[in-house]
C-alpha cells in the first residue's frame, strides 16, 4: 500500500475512533464527501441511527475547529437563523492519536421554495442586527484559511485596515501573488477608508465567509449557515461576499433592504468589501482572481 494511501486510511480510522468515543455510538460507515479546499469532510452513519457531518484537517493550526465551533455557537445564540448543532469538537491530541475534528448534526439538503431567498434575507438582517460588542472577536482567534487576525477594534475602519487589508498586503507580498505596485495601492486603500468607507456603523454579527456554498437549504426550504469565519464586522461585508460568487436571488437582497436598509452609496462600496476575499483567492489560487483583486483595489486607491 502506498505511503499516502496508508496515511489516509490511518487518519480515517483515527477519526472514526474519536467520533465513537465522543458520540457514544459505533460508526457504521464513514464516507468521504466532495467539496471544500481546506478540510477532509465525511458523512458518518452511527449504529444508533444518527447521521452526522464530520471533518478533520491534519495540517490545521491549533484551535482551527474549536474556533469554528465557537463561531457557530455565536451565530446560533440569537436563534434567528438555523445553525447546525456542534456534536463534538477537538483540537486533537497527538499523544493519544486523536485527530482534530468537528462533528455537526446532519442537514438533509433539499430544494428551495418560493420564499427561501426572501426568508434568508430577513434572517440575515436580523442576525446582523443582533450586533457585536466590537469589530473583531472577543477570543481574538484568527479565522479563514489564511489565518487573518481578529483583534478587537472600536471602528470598522481600524478593523478592515489593520485586521484585513494590511495583513493581506503582507501575505500577497510574501507569496508574490500581486504586483508590487498593486500591493502599494492596497496599502493606500487601507489609509483611505475614512474617505471611501461610507458612514460609520455599529459592529454587526457576521458570518464572515458568506458565499453560496456556506448556505444550505434543507428539505423544507429552510436556510442553514455553515463554515463561518464569524466576527463583529460591517454588515456590507457579508452582503458583498454574497454578490461576489452569486447564488443568492434578488428576493434575498430585497428582503434584507426592507428590514434593514443600507446606508446611501452602498453600491459604490461593494467592491471595497470584496477586496479582502479577492486577495485571499488571489493568494490561494492566482489565475483570474489576481486581475479581479487588482481591479477592485484600483477603484479605491
Amino acid at each position: 500500500m502506498p505511503v499516502e494511501q496508508a496515511a489516509t486510511l490511518r487518519s480515517v480510522v483515527d477519526l472514526a475512533t474519536a467520533l465513537e468515543r465522543a458520540l457514544d455510538a459505533r460508526v457504521v460507515s464513514l464516507e468521504a464527501l466532495r467539496g471544500g479546499d481546506v478540510a477532509a469532510a465525511y458523512r458518518v452513519d452511527l449504529a444508533d441511527g444518527r447521521r452526522v457531518f464530520a471533518k478533520t484537517h491534519p495540517l490545521a493550526p491549533t484551535g482551527f475547529f474549536t474556533t469554528e465551533a465557537a463561531g457557530l455557537a455565536w451565530l446560533a445564540d440569537p436563534i434567528v437563523v438555523h445553525i447546525p448543532t456542534v456534536l463534538a469538537v477537538s483540537d486533537g491530541d497527538p499523544a493519544t492519536g486523536v485527530p482534530n475534528h468537528l462533528a455537526l448534526e446532519w442537514i438533509h439538503e433539499g430544494t428551495a421554495r418560493a420564499s427561501t431567498d426572501a426568508d434568508f434575507g430577513s434572517a440575515l438582517a436580523a442576525l446582523h442586527g443582533i450586533g457585536a460588542p466590537f469589530f473583531g472577536r472577543e477570543d481574538r482567534r484568527s479565522t479563514g484559511s489564511r489565518g487573518l487576525p481578529n483583534e478587537p477594534c472600536p471602528t470598522w475602519r481600524e478593523f478592515y485596515a489593520t485586521q484585513r487589508l494590511l495583513p493581506l498586503a503582507r501575505l500577497a507580498r510574501e507569496s508574490g501573488a500581486l504586483e508590487v505596485n498593486v500591493i502599494a495601492d492596497l496599502e493606500r486603500v487601507a489609509d483611505r477608508l475614512d474617505v471611501v468607507g461610507g458612514p460609520a456603523e455599529p459592529a454587526a454579527r457576521l458570518h464572515g465567509d458568506l458565499w453560496a456554498g456556506n448556505r444550505l437549504v434543507d428539505r423544507n426550504g429552510g436556510n442553514w449557515l455553515v463554515d463561518p469565519a464569524a466576527h463583529g464586522g460591517h454588515r456590507e461585508f457579508d452582503l458583498a461576499m454574497m454578490r461576489l460568487f452569486g447564488g443568492f436571488g434578488a428576493e434575498c437582497f430585497a428582503a434584507y433592504a426592507e428590514q434593514s436598509p443600507l446606508a446611501d452609496g452602498w453600491e459604490d462600496r461593494v467592491s471595497l468589501h470584496q477586496i479582502a476575499p479577492l486577495v485571499v483567492h488571489a493568494i490561494k489560487f492566482r489565475g483570474g482572481y489576481v486581475d479581479e483583486a487588482t481591479a477592485a483595489i484600483g477603484r479605491y486607491r
